[in-house]
């Protein structure tokens, strides 16, 4: 799977795989899916939470000496050396670095001009039931938020790509929405607000609250989670840096399950014949019963029938059978909502 933070990939873990190989282009990703590993290993769940949930320690520096960096790679450790101040009081906290974080901040000094808006927002995570949560959003929210300024800034690209969305993903949205990516977001925004609960939803509350709560944070954070992942999940995670052609063409273990993210969206406008190959890369490592998922800025990806694979020229969709009708459903149970597409594969025999 695509490492990306590593959150995802803790959480898998905890279902149990045999292994789990976590593959991402940038050490960066790599480099905290490390850390988090070593936390794991070393640290109570007190001051793994503080770390990672709170994203600030007051003892940081300690803790990075004597724990966590002595099982670090000699990469991991090359980044982390001179990066302790992101989890420190003064730095603001982990979750306010990076271009993701510097976006929450700007976001929340935004909200500290905006006080009723900020009360309001707030409310929404404390909301006990969703017609609450839906009359709040509908009568509070939505007329404060969604002004000229905001609609400016989410049409902007410099915004996007602080936020990781490339101009690729950016370009799909437009082309399939009216009312551009501000009417997408926002369409996204009020489907959440009416149909799943903001209470537990972590991926906007850490943006909001600038930490994780107990009660809303991913799986891996959690007490009992976290004593299972130290009990031995963990060890069955193995980092890489690498594409994820170069990782599968060096690999010889069959994979029964992908998860790919939606990083085929920029490859497939930018690198085309890279995408091709890491497709012939991914069906010679299947096994016959392999899945893979997969998410997309577009509802249907057009590389599915313009991408063709080296050697036998065949379409993506002429080689996977698609799952809709699960994968439907569970994009109505998607807490972030921001992709128009998700995809459930499965290798043809």
């Amino acid at each position: 799977m695509i490492t990306s933070a590593g959150c995802n990939v803790l959480d898998y873990a905890l279902a149990g795989p045999a292994s789990i190989d976590a593959v991402d282009a940038n050490p960066r990703q790599t480099a905290l899916l490390e850390l988090k590993l070593a936390g794991i290993k070393t640290l109570a769940h007190a001051d793994f939470f503080q770390i990672f949930g709170v994203g600030r320690h007051p003892h940081f520096d300690e803790i990075y000496q004597d724990c966590l960096r002595p099982v670090l790679s000699a990469a991991a450790r090359q980044f982390w050396d001179s990066r302790g101040a992101w989890f420190s009081e003064r730095g603001g906290g982990f979750y306010f670095h990076g271009l993701s974080g510097t976006v929450a901040r700007v976001f929340r000094a935004y909200l500290r001009l905006r006080p009723r808006l900020a009360g309001h927002i707030e409310a929404l995570f404390n909301a006990t039931t969703l017609a609450e949560q839906r009359e709040r959003y509908d009568a509070h929210v939505a007329p404060l938020l969604w002004t000229r300024s905001l609609n400016w800034a989410l049409s902007r690209q410099l915004t996007l790509s602080m936020l990781g969305v490339p101009h690729p993903q950016r370009r799909q949205v437009v082309a399939q929405h009216h009312a551009g990516v501000a009417g997408f977001v926002r369409e996204s925004l009020t489907f959440l607000a009416h149909h799943l609960p903001f209470r537990d939803n972590y991926f906007y509350a850490v943006y909001v609250r600038g930490q994780y709560q107990p009660d809303c944070c991913p799986e891996y954070l959690k007490p009992a989670q976290f004593a299972r992942l130290k009990a031995g999940l963990a060890a069955r995670i193995v980092p890489h840096t690498s594409t994820v052609t170069e990782f599968l063409q060096h690999q010889r273990t069959p994979i029964s399950r992908f998860v790919l993210l939606d990083h085929m969206d920029w490859m497939s406008s930018y690198y085309p014949q890279a995408l091709a190959e890491e497709w012939a890369a991914i069906f010679a490592r299947a096994t016959p019963d392999a899945r893979i998922i997969f998410r997309s800025a577009h509802a249907e990806p057009n590389y599915l029938d313009h991408v063709r694979l080296p050697h036998s020229g065949l379409a993506l969709r002429d080689l996977l059978r698609f799952d809709t009708a699960r994968a439907a459903a569970l994009t109505d149970q998607d807490r972030v909502h921001t992709y128009a597409g998700f995809h459930i594969a499965h290798v043809l025999g």
